[in-house]
């Protein structure tokens, strides 16, 4: 099966002005990248697309990985699957909360009453926020989403990611809340989702509890105080005799702190080990215990255990069974009243300060009681932020959620990992990042959030006789009632009239992580119990794309809710993405501030030219930001339109305009065919050697792709299409221009041979191209073939002729560029004749010797044996 016939209609001023607007249009309207669920699990190739965060603008650093998966997509389109690329906004979370507290001037209060006619200031103030309902506050996360979402799949269309839009979903949309409530309603009946009273890592700016996984450390200053504890006054315990002198960078938790701790082999304490200590200010008395985490080279080799300083305060309390006195509250301050056995003076000069303020006033009341011995020492340390906060994480004692991640069961942690070492890895060495961070999982997965804008969890809690909650037998939904809002949904068995009074209910007013719903994107894209047909054409995925620093959150989640609701992997492979670096080689992000958009780099220099950008960047490795590299991509684009224009106005070589190599109509046949025509109709040496080095470019770009290596397969094909420019193109135009008597249609042999190869070559460099640069080459795709480049078949070894020798091609090319540096060298036109050249070392030349003497202009071309590298001796003519 072949198309019709199609004359060549090439531009007489080719640009890439406008390429993107009428592309995106064409495909758009031709659904050229729309899922074909006809086809069979065998013949399909589903991505698993990250949802960006929708709260502002997409930076350049988006477009980087994008681009990558994209090329992929577009690889696997054209080697024939039915390729799955929907795409998501995960617009609920904290950043889109904070956006919209910018944004309208706003700030929730879910104790407020719902306000069908409000409307947000005309002037916000961000530092005067309105306080709204929370049903208020989300209408108003809803309305701005809406907008950056327009924005986004804007920018991401110019982009040209070939995802099918008609599969857009959101992370706070029904489908999303349902499949997130039903995944989590079934970790609950299986015992995988839990709830908990327990310390949790805590922001106060934002009073809501952080994940482990959403945690980084940074450098703040501070310091040591150095602490003297008494010994114990020996009222019903044996009292230490004498002083004890601890270091601490957090003095504030004095009225915290429930012991002191040393390693058990530390002889400076081992006498100490079931005495009693009392606390400077506040005479509390307090054990001291030993503990293998304690380090005997840090400080004076003994801490004070308080609750809770940091993770380790939380790990001695638990394995020591230790009392709890809690100081610091949900806000970052300390309590209004001391907590039980803490005497109230001089916790009453400490009360709602702020833990900075509490600490400035106990170093002066250590130092009015002579307990701080010396100076503090100043120091610079790590210290623990949630990585969307600006103030240090404070440890509280909360009712959080759970589900079980194998941080506290080694048996999970150990099918976890077993299913890491299942997973294909692009680039490998990134699977030791997924291993170290399951391995040092100190806890379950957290997963309620105490925010506003995100999915509900879908519980209720009976209330006693005397309104107090019974959380041990939450009230849970029917899986056919999703999704449902218990803040404003009746459970079963209840009626309205029943919330918040005794033996009635009340919701559970958290939120899920947003990673909670995350987590679930290849069942949410999938049509997981929505859709049972496209799921099982879908899933497990055959490729999670996304960046190297999510592996502990994205990947890592999406690994245990797969396995443990369908006892698989979500999907095949992963590949890794790394990040953009500024010129300071930091991090590109917003909260640095430094982040370039690429709205307008994509209009200054093209799509296809900020794609050549991001597509060099190899898989896994961060990439400074270059617009030098982004102009050299759009020089390419440029001279992909240039040459082409010149190859295609030449007229036909074999087979008239209706050949049609690589089209899909014609997949497995018109290949063949074309191969046929090529084989009789090129003849000459240097073509068989052209096609001959591409057919090794095809292999090698078909390999690189298949490994992910995207970058690979950009620099080989770049590579040859600059040495086809610039070497085949002068080597053969002369003859490509001939014209006589010999062969049909008045065409010479030679010329016939040249024309064929080079549409030959141009169809299979578009086609290696198109992954990368889409815009272009569509745009001379269209020129002379039907239908897209994108949906034509990607090139085969199998549809080049056999035969070439491609060293001739390269001798012959490095004897042209040294004749033409002898006329530049002697400032002497390109187009200047030469009387006589002598190579030497190229033995290989003696096939090519008619083009190299047409293209250099060389009167007398001799060629001569050496051992050496190939040499060129050239005399010009004399100038008349």
């Amino acid at each position: 099966m072949t198309e019709q016939p199609r004359t060549p209609r090439v531009p007489s001023k080719p640009s890439l002005d406008g390429l993107e607007d009428k592309w995106v249009r064409v495909w758009e309207d031709d659904g050229v990248h729309r899922f074909d669920r006809t086809r069979p699990r065998a013949e399909v190739y589903s991505i698993d697309t990250p949802p960006p965060t929708v709260s502002g603008s997409l930076h350049v650093g988006h477009v980087f990985s994008y681009t990558h998966t994209d090329a992929v997509a577009r690889f696997h389109r054209m080697r024939g699957r039915a390729v799955f690329y929907p795409m998501g906004w995960d617009d609920n979370g904290l950043p889109t909360e904070r956006r919209v507290q910018n944004h309208f001037g706003v700030r929730c209060d879910p104790s407020l009453p719902y306000d069908p006619d409000f409307e947000p200031p005309a002037d916000p103030d961000p530092k005067r926020q309105v306080p709204v309902s929370r049903r208020n506050f989300i209408e108003l996360c809803e309305r701005l989403t809406e907008v950056d979402e327009k924005a986004f799949e804007e920018t991401w269309r110019r982009v040209g990611l070939s995802v099918d839009w008609s599969q857009l979903y959101t992370t706070i949309g029904d489908v999303s809340r349902t499949a997130s409530q039903r995944a989590f309603l079934r970790n609950l009946a299986r015992g995988e989702a839990y709830v908990s009273e327990a310390p949790t890592l805590w922001d106060v700016t934002f009073r809501t509890a952080v994940a482990q996984a959403e945690l980084e450390d940074r450098e703040q200053p501070g310091a040591f105080y150095r602490l003297r504890f008494h010994g114990g006054d020996g009222s019903g315990r044996r009292g230490a005799q004498r002083p004890v002198y601890i270091e601490t960078t957090r003095p504030e938790l004095l009225p915290a702190c429930v012991a002191l701790v040393a390693h058990p082999d530390d002889e400076r304490y081992r006498e100490l080990f079931g005495t009693t200590v009392r606390t400077p200010l506040f005479g509390v008395e307090v054990p001291v215990v030993a503990h293998r985490l304690a380090e005997p080279d840090k400080g004076s080799g003994i801490a004070m255990i308080c609750t809770f300083g940091d993770v380790t305060d939380v790990t001695w309390w638990r394995e020591l069974d230790l009392p709890t006195r809690a100081v610091v509250g949900w806000d970052g301050r300390l309590a209004a009243d001391p907590p039980q056995g803490v005497p109230a003076h001089p916790y009453d000069e400490l009360a709602g300060k702020t833990v900075f303020s509490a600490k400035e006033r106990v170093v002066e009341l250590l130092r009015e009681s002579g307990d701080l011995d010396g100076e503090p020492r100043k120091v610079n340390r790590a210290v623990k932020f949630y990585e969307k906060g600006s103030k240090p994480l404070e440890i509280v004692t909360t009712r959080q959620w759970y589900i079980r991640n194998g941080g506290r069961d080694a048996g999970l942690r150990a099918e976890l990992i077993a299913r890491g070492r299942e997973l294909e890895w692009h680039p490998g060495y990134m699977r030791a990042r997924y291993e170290n961070w399951v391995e040092g999982l100190n806890g379950d997965w957290l997963i309620s959030r105490q925010r506003f804008f995100g999915v509900p969890i879908p519980v209720w809690y009976r209330l006693d006789d005397s309104g107090e909650p019974r959380y041990d037998e939450p009230v849970v939904p029917s899986e056919d009632m999703l999704p449902v809002d218990p803040s404003s949904d009746v459970p079963p068995g209840f009626t309205e009239d029943q919330r918040g009074k005794p033996g009635g209910f009340i919701g559970d007013p958290d939120v899920m992580d947003t990673w909670a719903t995350s987590s679930l994107t290849p069942q949410i894209a999938g049509g997981w119990e929505r859709d049972a047909d496209l799921f099982g054409r879908v899933f497990p995925y055959d490729l999670r794309p996304q960046a190297h620093d999510i592996i502990r959150t994205w990947l890592f989640s999406t690994v245990v809710r797969a396995h443990l609701e369908h006892g698989s992997l979500p999907w095949k492979g992963t590949a890794l993405s790394g990040w953009i670096l500024d010129p300071d080689r930091k991090k590109m992000s917003k909260s640095k501030g430094n982040v370039v958009t690429p709205i307008d780099l994509l209009r200054e220099y093209g799509s296809d030219a900020v794609r050549y950008w991001s597509a060099s960047g190899r898989p896994g490795t961060d990439t400074a930001f270059d617009t030098g590299q982004i102009k050299v991509g759009r020089r390419l684009a440029i001279k992909i339109l240039n040459a082409s224009k010149f190859v295609l106005g030449l007229g036909e070589g074999a087979g008239g305009p209706g050949e049609e190599v690589g089209s899909r109509a014609g997949r497995g046949l018109a290949g063949a065919g074309s191969r046929v025509d090529a084989d009789a109709s090129v003849t000459e040496p240097l073509d068989k050697a052209m096609l001959a080095a591409l057919s090794g470019v095809v292999q090698d770009a078909t390999e690189a792709f298949e490994g992910y290596d995207y970058a690979r397969a950009l620099e080989r094909t770049e590579r040859f299409f600059w040495e086809f420019c610039d070497d085949y193109l002068e080597l053969v135009k002369a003859r490509a221009y001939g014209e006589g008597e010999a062969g049909s249609g008045g065409v010479t042999d030679g010329a016939r041979s040249a024309r064929t190869a080079l549409r030959t070559a141009l169809s299979v460099l578009l086609r290696l191209f198109a992954p990368i640069l889409p815009f272009v080459t569509e745009e001379v795709w269209s020129w002379w073939r039907h239908g897209s480049v994108h949906t034509a078949s990607w090139p085969s070894v199998a549809e080049l002729p056999p035969g070439g020798d491609p060293a001739v091609l390269a001798a012959t090319g490095e004897a042209l560029r040294q004749v033409r540096k002898a006329k530049s060298e002697a400032k002497a036109s390109m187009r200047a004749d030469v009387s006589s050249a002598t190579v030497r070392g190229a033995e290989v030349l003696r096939i090519s010797r008619p083009d190299l003497a047409a293209a250099g202009r060389i009167a007398d071309l001799t060629l001569e044996d050496a051992p050496a590298d190939l040499t060129v001796d050239v005399v010009l003519a004399p100038v008349t």
